[in-house]
């Protein structure tokens, strides 16, 4: 089995999100929870996060742009993001994780039309 990428965004006490990279999100939401995930989180009146929306991707790099692409847009424009794929605000403490695995569907759409053309 492939490995999956995947870009998360997380919902932080305060209210701000962050946007990550990782392989395995419980491990990666649990590392922020403890302050030892990222520098952003770290600081006690940002914990408890909550990941609320995850997509899956083949590789690394694309995982990345993605989470590159989401850290540059406004606040603004990440909420109108995350409400476009189905996440509400505001936030319940008992909505599990929005996993969108699109992007792998799509990529494994485009190799199925690249081999039937051959």
């Amino acid at each position: 089995m492939e490995s999956v990428s995947y870009f998360y965004v997380l919902y932080c006490q305060d209210g701000s999100l962050y946007g990550g990279y990782t392989t395995d999100l419980e491990r990666r939401e649990s590392e922020h929870n403890q302050g030892v995930g990222a520098k952003y989180t770290k600081p006690q009146t940002r914990r408890p996060v909550k990941m609320i929306y995850a997509e899956g991707y083949y590789s690394r790099s694309e995982a990345t742009k993605a989470e590159y692409a989401f850290k540059k847009q406004t606040r603004k424009n990440k909420l109108i993001y995350l409400t476009n794929q189905g996440i509400t605000f505001p936030i319940e403490s008992t909505n599990p994780c929005l996993i969108n695995m699109e992007q792998m569907n799509i990529k494994e759409g485009e190799k199925n039309a690249e081999s039937k053309e051959f």
